[in-house]
C-alpha cells in the first residue's frame, strides 16, 4: 500500500508540475523557429535548416536537460529552488566571506530583478503569438489580434484574486494534450520528410557555426527562445520536488519539443514558403481553429506560471528585507503558496499592456526577449559554482569545469542577445533596472534607519531594571513590543512610560528574524529568555516561504513562566517617519525614493498577523 501510495504521489505531483512548470518552454514552439529564419542568417536550404535544428536539440539538451534537470536542481534549499533561494544557500556557504558574500547579494538581487523582467515580455510574447494564428486562418483578423491579445491578457490579471486552485486543477491534465497533440502533428510531418533526424547529430549545429562564422551570433539569439521557461524548473521545485519535473521532462516534455521542432524543420523542407508561421502552418485548415484556442489556453497557462512566480519572488524579497511591505493576500485556506498581491499585479499589467502596444507583434517583442533570461542563467550558474565550492566543498578543479562548461554556452547566448539592446532588449532591461534600483534602495534604507535608531538607543535590560527599581503603576494583562534589535528599548516602551507612565505586568519584547532558510518548523519558532521581573526577550524566527504570524507563534511558549491571553494582550509598534538629511547615506533622490517607500509601506500589523484591535503604534521621526 505504501508503494502504491508513493506511485500515486508523484503521478500526482508530476501532473502538477506539466500544469506549472513546463508552460512558458512548452508555447515557445510558437514562435522560436519562426525567429530564427526571420533573422535572414539563416536561409531555407537544407544544410541550414539541420543545422538549426541540431542547435535547438543541443541547446535544449545542455541547458535544460544536463545543468538544470541533472545539475542545479540538486543545489536546492531545503528542497526550494529560484534565485533568491541559491542567493540565501550560496550567503550562507560565504558567510566568513563578507565582499564575496556582499557580491552574491548583489547577484540575487539582480537576478530577481531581472526575473521581474521576464515575468512582463512571457505573457505579452505568448498570447500575442498564441492569438497570430488567427492570421493563418485569415488575414482580415489582423486588425484585431492586439486588442484580443490585451482582452485575453485584461481578464487573466482580473481573475488573479480569486486564486489560481480552480484553475490548477485542470492545467496538468491540459498541458498533458497539449504536448501530445504538438508532438503528434511533429511525427506526421517528420514521417513526410525524416531526413531532418539527421539534425539529431551535433556536426550539423558545429558546421552552421562554421559556414556562417559572426552571423551565427544573431541566429543563436533567436535559437534560444527555445530554452525560455527553463528556470522555472528550478524556481518551481519547492512546489513539485526534483523527481517529478524530472519525470515530467524526460518523459514528455522534451519528446514533445524535440518532434514538434522537427516537424516544423520537415515542413519547412517540403514546402519553405510556409516558413512565415511554421508551427500553426504545419496544422490542417480544420483543425487550424481548434490550435489557434488550444495555443492561447496554452500560453495564459504560461502566463500564469510566470505571474504566480513574480507574486512568489515579491514575498520572498520582502521576508528578505529587499522590498518594501506590500499587500499580501492568500487565496486558498490549504495552500499557504497561493498568494495574491494586487500592486504587483497590477504593475505587472500595465507593463505588459505598454509592451504589447509599443511592439504590437510577437516578432517585434522576440527582440526584447531572452537577454534577461540569459543573465537570470548566467548569475544561477555563478551562485551554484560557490554552493558546490564552499558548501559542498567539491575539489576547486571540479567546479570550475562543472560550471565553466555551461558558463561558457550561456556566455556565448548572453552576447547573442546583448545584440538586440538597441532593438527591443531596452525593455527588460529598463524594468529590470527599476527593480534592481527600488530594492537596493531600499536594502540600503533600512541599514540606515537601523543605524540611526540603533545610535540614540539605550541597552534595555539596564533600563529595564532602573525603570522596575521605582516601578510606574503596573497595568493587568500583557503588553507585546515589536523590537527590531533584541538588546534595545523599543521606542514604544519609551513613549507607553513617558505619556501613559504605566508598565503591564507581563512584558514580552519580541524580535522577528527571517532566515536564510525558506521553512521553519512551528516547534522551532520562538524562544524566550527572562530579563526580569515580568519581563521576556522573546526571539521568533521565521523562514523567507513562511508566513509570520507572531500571536501564534507566541502561543507556543505557553509555559515559560506567562501566559499569552489574547483579550488580555496589547501589541505595541513603534512607526518610524523617516526625514531625509544631506551629507552621508545615499544619494539625496535616493533617500527620498526610501522614505517615500517606507512611508507607503503596507501595515507592519498586518505583515505581522497582529489583531487589529490589539494594536497601539507609536511614531517617531529618524533622520538618515
Amino acid at each position: 500500500m505504501s508503494s502504491k501510495s508513493g506511485r500515486s504521489r508523484l503521478a500526482a505531483l508530476t501532473l502538477g508540475a506539466l500544469g506549472v512548470v513546463y508552460g512558458d518552454i512548452g508555447t515557445s514552439p510558437l514562435y522560436a523557429l519562426r525567429e530564427v529564419f526571420a533573422t535572414k542568417h539563416a536561409t531555407l536550404s537544407e544544410p541550414d535548416i539541420l543545422g538549426v535544428l541540431s542547435l535547438v536539440f543541443w541547446t535544449l539538451t545542455v541547458i535544460v536537460s544536463l545543468k538544470y534537470v541533472l545539475l542545479i536542481m540538486r543545489a536546492n534549499n531545503n528542497g526550494e529552488g529560484g534565485t533568491m533561494a541559491l542567493m540565501a544557500l550560496a550567503s550562507q556557504a560565504t558567510r566568513e566571506r563578507p565582499r564575496l558574500l556582499r557580491a552574491l547579494i548583489v547577484m540575487g538581487i539582480l537576478g530577481a530583478a531581472l526575473f521581474y523582467g521576464d515575468g512582463v515580455i512571457t505573457p505579452a510574447i505568448s498570447v500575442l503569438s498564441a492569438v497570430e494564428g488567427l492570421e493563418v486562418a485569415t488575414p482580415t483578423f489582423k486588425p484585431y489580434v492586439v486588442p484580443i491579445t490585451l482582452a485575453v491578457i485584461t481578464v487573466l490579471y482580473a481573475v488573479q484574486r480569486y486564486g489560481t486552485g480552480a484553475m490548477g486543477r485542470w492545467f496538468g491534465p491540459f498541458t498533458i494534450v497539449w504536448f501530445v497533440v504538438i508532438g503528434f502533428w511533429g511525427v506526421v510531418w517528420i514521417a513526410r520528410a525524416p531526413q531532418v533526424l539527421y539534425a539529431l547529430n551535433p556536426w550539423h549545429a558545429l558546421s552552421f557555426g562554421i559556414e556562417h562564422g559572426r552571423s551565427t551570433l544573431l541566429v543563436l539569439g533567436a535559437v534560444f527562445l527555445a530554452v525560455t521557461g527553463a528556470e522555472a524548473l528550478y524556481a518551481d521545485m519547492g512546489h513539485f520536488g526534483r523527481k517529478p519535473i524530472q519525470l515530467a521532462w524526460f518523459a514528455l516534455v522534451f519528446p514533445a519539443l524535440v518532434l514538434n521542432y522537427f516537424g516544423q524543420g520537415a515542413l519547412m523542407l517540403i514546402d519553405p514558403g510556409k516558413a512565415d508561421n511554421p508551427f500553426f502552418n504545419m496544422v490542417p485548415s480544420w483543425f487550424l481553429l481548434p490550435m489557434v484556442v488550444m495555443a492561447t489556453l496554452a500560453t495564459v497557462i504560461a502566463s500564469q506560471a510566470t505571474i504566480s512566480g513574480t507574486f512568489s519572488v515579491t514575498k520572498q524579497a520582502i521576508q528578505l528585507g529587499y522590498l518594501p511591505r506590500l499587500r499580501v493576500l492568500h487565496t486558498s485556506v490549504r495552500d499557504t503558496g497561493q498568494i495574491y498581491i494586487p500592486g504587483v499585479n497590477w504593475l505587472q499589467y500595465a507593463a505588459i499592456v505598454a509592451a504589447v502596444l509599443h511592439f504590437g507583434s510577437s516578432s517585434a517583442l522576440a527582440t526584447a526577449y531572452g537577454i534577461a533570461v540569459t543573465g537570470t542563467m548566467v548569475l544561477t550558474t555563478v551562485m551554484t559554482f560557490f554552493v558546490i565550492r564552499y558548501r559542498w566543498n567539491y575539489p576547486l578543479w571540479l567546479c570550475l569545469a562543472a560550471t565553466g562548461f555551461f558558463l561558457a554556452i550561456e556566455g556565448v547566448f548572453f552576447a547573442s542577445n546583448i545584440l538586440k539592446v538597441l532593438s527591443g532588449g531596452w525593455f527588460t532591461l529598463l524594468i529590470a533596472a527599476f527593480v534592481f534600483t527600488v530594492m537596493m534602495t531600499w536594502a540600503r534604507g533600512r541599514d540606515l534607519l537601523g543605524a540611526s535608531l540603533r545610535a540614540d538607543a539605550i541597552e534595555l535590560k539596564p533600563f529595564l531594571q532602573s525603570v522596575l527599581a521605582d516601578p510606574p503603576m503596573r497595568a493587568p494583562g500583557t503588553a507585546v513590543f515589536m523590537n527590531g534589535e533584541a538588546d534595545l528599548t523599543p521606542t514604544a516602551l519609551l513613549h507607553n512610560l513617558k505619556h501613559n507612565k504605566v508598565l503591564h505586568e507581563t512584558n514580552l519584547f519580541v524580535t522577528v528574524t527571517t532566515l536564510d532558510v525558506p521553512w521553519v518548523p512551528f516547534a522551532q519558532r520562538a524562544r524566550a529568555q527572562p530579563l526580569c521581573k515580568g519581563c521576556w526577550a522573546v526571539s521568533l524566527s521565521f523562514g523567507f516561504k513562511n508566513d509570520v504570524d507572531v500571536p501564534a507563534a507566541l502561543e507556543s511558549l505557553a509555559g515559560h513562566g506567562f501566559e499569552v491571553d489574547p483579550m488580555m494582550t496589547s501589541y505595541f509598534l513603534s512607526r518610524a517617519t523617516v526625514v531625509p538629511t544631506l551629507g552621508g547615506g545615499m544619494a539625496p533622490w535616493r533617500e527620498k525614493l526610501f522614505a517615500n517607500m517606507h512611508r507607503n509601506a503596507s501595515s507592519a500589523a498586518d505583515f505581522l498577523n497582529l489583531p487589529p484591535n490589539r494594536v497601539v503604534e507609536l511614531g517617531t521621526k529618524v533622520q538618515i
